[in-house]
C-alpha cells in the first residue's frame, strides 16, 4: 500500500487499471438528443484541425518574475504533509537528483519528498516572455496545465477554481488579502486579483498572436486547502458544503468518531467532490460552472477574450451526465470552445465520450502507444508495419466524422516519460499497458531504469517520430522542452525545469541515490530543435495536412517501411518513414507524370518507368508535395 499512494501522490491524476476500475466510466452514456452538426456534419470546432499544441507545466516553464516565488507557508497543504525544516526556491539549473543544503538539512531519506516539496518559481509572467519563441517554434495552442490557486507544485489540488494562483501573478500578498473579502460561493462577490488578471493578459497576448489556449479543468476534486473543504473541516454538519464532499464520518464525541472522507484514489489531500448517479452534487455543480463562466466570458476585469477551451483531467471519473450539462453550458458561452479529455483506456472505451454531447476530442495516448510499438519497441516486442497501418486505421474510424482530426496527438506528457528517455529504455515493458508500464518508467519503482542523456542515435528515433506526429491525422502536442532535448523518468523526472539557452546548468553527475555517474551536460540541442520548428512550419504550410483525408500508400513489413498520401483541395502530400537501420530504395506511383518535391532533407527524386523513385536514410523520412518546381 506505501508504494501504491507513493504512486497516486507522484502520479498526481494518472488513469490507471485501480482508478478505472473506481471511477464511473462504464455509466450510461446515451445521448440526450440530436447533436448540433455543422454543414460539414461535424460536431468539432474546426480552428482545432489546424493547431499544433504545446503543453506547459507552469512551474517549470519559466520564472519571469522572481518577485512572486513561493514562500514556504504557500506550500503548506501540498504533499508531503509534513512541514520542512529548512526551505528555499530550487535553484533553475541545478543538477536534477543533486539534494540542496537546505534539503539535506531536512534530513529525509525519502527523494519524492523532496520533489514534491521543490518549487523553481515558474510563473504567467515567464509564459508570456516566451510567446514570442513559440510562435517562432509554429506553435498555435497552448494547453496550461492547471493554473488555478493550490498549494503543490502541479495544483492539481485546488484551492478554488476561480482564481489564478497568487504566487503564479506579481503580487500575492495583496491578492490573498484580496480574496479574503469574498464569499467564495457567491459569485456576486468575486474579486479580480493581480494573477487573475496576468491570466487574462497571458489570453490577449496569445491571441494577438494566432494562438489559442485552453485550461485544465479539474472537475472530480479539489484540495485540502479549497475554500469549501476548509469550511466543512472547520463548521462540519453546520458547513454549506456539507453536501459537496464525499464524508465517511463527522466530529461526534458521543458516537466516539471523527471526522473523515474519501479522497480521489486514497489520497487525503485530494478530497473527491460527491457524485449523484450520474452528476456532480449541485453545490460543486453549480459552482464548477460558474467558474468555467467566468474564465470564458470574463466580465469586468477590462478583457474582452476569455480562454478557448478546456482539457479536462480523469474525466473517465466524472458521471456523463454531468458532461452533457458542463458542455452545453460552455458551447453556449463559445460555440467554438475546445473540449479535450484524459481517458487513458482502450478507443472502445473512449468512444462514448466523443459522440457529440460530451467532448470534441482526447488525449490521445493511444497514438503513443501504436507509435511506440512500431518506432520504438525492440524487436521482439516490435509490431509491423501492416499491424501500424491497421491500428491507425481503426482509430480514425472510429470516432464520429472529425473528431480524429481533433485529437491531441501526443508522446510526452507530465504523466509518462519523455520521449526521449522513453527510447533510451525501450525495452522495459510496453507503453500500451499504462498501469504496469507507469511504474516501470518511475525511477523509485525501477532502479534499473536508465536516467542518462539520449544519445545520437536515439534521438534519431526521436526525429522520426516526429516526422509522423506532424503530418498524420490529428493535432500534434508537443510537452515542453521535448523540443530541445529534455530527458526524464515518469513523474517527477517529466517535470524538470525548461531548457533556455540564458539559463547555466550543471551537468547531471547525480543518480537517484546520490551515488555519482558519468556527467551529461545540459543545454539546448538546436539540432533538434530545428527539426521540430521545421516540421511544424511543413504543417502550418500544408492544409493538406492539417484537414487533408488519408490514404495508405506503402507498407512494407519486410523493409520496415510505411507511407501514406494526404490530400486537401487539389494539395497532395506524400510522406514515407523508413523504420530500419538501412537505406531503403523507393518505388511510388506516378501514373499521372507528377512532379514531386521533398522538403524535409530535399532528398533527390526522380521520375522512372511511371515511378516516382528516391532513397530515405535510416530511421528517417521523406515529405513530398506534388507540383512543387
Amino acid at each position: 500500500m506505501k508504494k501504491r499512494q507513493l504512486f497516486a501522490l507522484l502520479t498526481c491524476l494518472t488513469a490507471n487499471d485501480a482508478a478505472l476500475a473506481q471511477c464511473p466510466q462504464n455509466s450510461d452514456a446515451t445521448p440526450r438528443g440530436p447533436i448540433a452538426l455543422d454543414a460539414n456534419g461535424e460536431f468539432v470546432p474546426a480552428w482545432a484541425k489546424d493547431v499544433v499544441w504545446y503543453q506547459i507545466f507552469p512551474e517549470r516553464f519559466r520564472d519571469g518574475d522572481p518577485s512572486n516565488n513561493p514562500k514556504v507557508k504557500d506550500i503548506a497543504g501540498a504533499d508531503p504533509a509534513q512541514p520542512p525544516k529548512a526551505w528555499n526556491i530550487h535553484p533553475w539549473g541545478s543538477d536534477w537528483y543533486k539534494l540542496q543544503p537546505y534539503e539535506l538539512e531536512n534530513g529525509e531519506k525519502a527523494l519524492w519528498m523532496h520533489m514534491l516539496r521543490r518549487r523553481y518559481g515558474g510563473d504567467l509572467q515567464g509564459v508570456i516572455d516566451k510567446l514570442d519563441y513559440l510562435k517562432d517554434l509554429g506553435i498555435s495552442a497552448i494547453y496550461l496545465n492547471p493554473v488555478f490557486d493550490a498549494p503543490s507544485l502541479h495544483k492539481y489540488d485546488g484551492a478554488s477554481y476561480h482564481h489564478i494562483d497568487p504566487n503564479f501573478g506579481p503580487d500575492p500578498e495583496g491578492d490573498r488579502a484580496l480574496m479574503a473579502t469574498e464569499q467564495a460561493w457567491d459569485p456576486s462577490t468575486w474579486v479580480w486579483t493581480k494573477a487573475d488578471k496576468l491570466a487574462l493578459k497571458l489570453i490577449e497576448q496569445a491571441h494577438q498572436r494566432g494562438i489559442r489556449i485552453i485550461f485544465d479543468g479539474v472537475f472530480n476534486h479539489m484540495g485540502i486547502n479549497s475554500f469549501a473543504f476548509v469550511d466543512l473541516k472547520k463548521n462540519q454538519q453546520a458547513s454549506p458544503y456539507k453536501d459537496w464532499f464525499n464524508v465517511v464520518s463527522w466530529d461526534d464525541p458521543k458516537k466516539g468518531t471523527e471526522f473523515d472522507y474519501l479522497g480521489w484514489f486514497g489520497v487525503k489531500s485530494l478530497p473527491e467532490f460527491r457524485e449523484t448517479e450520474e452528476d456532480l452534487a449541485p453545490g460543486p455543480k453549480a459552482y464548477i460552472f460558474a467558474a468555467t463562466e467566468r474564465w470564458m466570458k470574463p466580465q469586468g476585469a477590462g478583457f474582452s477574450r476569455g480562454i478557448d477551451g478546456w482539457r479536462l483531467d480523469v474525466a473517465f471519473c466524472v458521471g456523463h451526465g454531468f458532461w452533457k450539462d458542463w458542455r452545453a453550458h460552455v458551447k453556449g458561452l463559445n460555440p467554438e470552445a475546445y473540449l479535450t479529455a484524459e481517458i487513458v483506456d482502450h478507443p472502445d472505451k473512449v468512444k462514448p465520450y466523443l459522440q457529440g454531447d460530451e467532448f470534441d476530442g482526447e488525449m490521445n495516448y493511444n497514438f503513443a502507444f501504436t507509435a511506440a510499438e512500431f518506432l520504438f519497441n525492440p524487436p521482439h516486442m516490435a509490431i509491423s508495419a501492416s499491424e501500424f497501418d491497421s491500428k491507425l486505421k481503426e482509430m480514425r474510424e472510429l470516432y464520429p466524422k472529425g473528431v480524429a482530426y481533433v485529437t491531441q496527438n501526443l508522446f510526452g506528457s507530465h504523466d509518462s516519460n519523455r520521449i526521449g528517455s522513453h527510447i533510451v529504455n525501450r525495452g522495459i515493458g510496453n507503453f500500451r499497458d499504462w498501469g504496469k508500464y507507469f511504474n516501470l518508467s518511475q525511477v523509485g519503482n525501477n532502479p534499473d531504469y536508465q536516467v542518462r542523456k539520449p544519445n545520437d542515435d536515439e534521438l534519431q528515433l526521436q526525429k522520426l517520430f516526429v516526422i509522423l506526429q506532424m503530418t498524420y491525422v490529428g493535432a500534434p502536442m508537443v510537452y515542453y522542452g521535448d523540443e530541445v532535448g529534455m530527458w526524464g523518468a515518469n513523474d517527477p523526472d517529466d517535470r524538470k525545469p525548461m531548457i533556455w539557452s540564458d539559463i547555466e546548468y550543471e551537468d547531471e553527475v547525480t543518480n537517484s541515490d546520490g551515488s555519482k555517474r558519468a556527467a551529461d551536460n545540459v543545454e539546448v540541442n538546436q539540432q533538434l530543435q530545428a527539426h521540430y520548428r521545421k516540421l511544424i512550419h511543413i504543417r502550418n504550410q500544408h492544409p493538406a495536412l492539417q484537414r487533408g483525408d488519408y490514404q495508405s500508400i506503402l507498407v512494407d513489413d519486410e523493409k520496415g517501411l510505411y507511407g501514406y498520401e494526404r490530400q486537401h483541395q487539389g494539395q497532395r502530400v506524400r510522406v514515407i518513414l523508413n523504420n530500419s537501420a538501412e537505406s531503403r530504395q523507393v518505388a511510388l506511383d506516378n501514373a499521372d507524370g507528377q512532379h514531386w518535391q521533398e522538403l524535409l532533407s530535399n532528398l533527390p527524386t526522380a521520375i522512372k518507368e511511371g515511378k516516382l523513385q528516391l532513397s530515405i536514410p535510416p530511421y528517417w523520412g521523406a515529405v513530398l508535395v506534388a507540383g512543387s518546381q
